[in-house]
């Protein structure tokens, strides 16, 4: 069984308010920097559609979901002070799904339960 079985993606969007998408621009290779030092980060990118940013990213287990939030904790804030966060889908199996629920709750995130797909080794 891959690693990936115990993938958990993250799949946040946000919405730059009017005036900032300079400073959010800027904050994002800063991201990227810090979660670059994470073991457990499988992929991690961020794509644009005008004042939307999403960014796709992908952790083994929700460990890794929580250490990436911890390491970022700082970046994240100054985000939220430039956008606003309208949408978090959070992938996965059902076991580190819950996991996750308790200490994601506060960000309202929609939960997607993996039910099947292709294992590659």
């Amino acid at each position: 069984m891959s690693k990936l079985s115990h993938a958990v993606s993250l799949h946040p969007y946000f919405e730059i308010r009017e005036g900032n998408l300079d400073a959010f621009l800027a904050l994002m290779p800063q991201f990227v920097e810090a979660t670059t030092k994470e073991p457990a980060c499988v992929y991690y990118d961020f794509s644009r559609n005008g004042n939307t940013v999403f960014c796709r990213e992908a952790y083994v287990g929700a460990e890794g979901i929580l250490a990436h939030l911890d390491n970022v904790g700082e970046l994240l804030g100054k985000c939220l002070e430039l956008s606003d966060l309208n949408r978090l889908e959070v992938h996965g199996p059902a076991d580190e799904i819950e996991k996750l629920r308790e200490p994601l709750a506060e960000l309202k995130p929609d939960f997607f339960i993996r039910e099947t797909g292709l294992e590659t080794n």
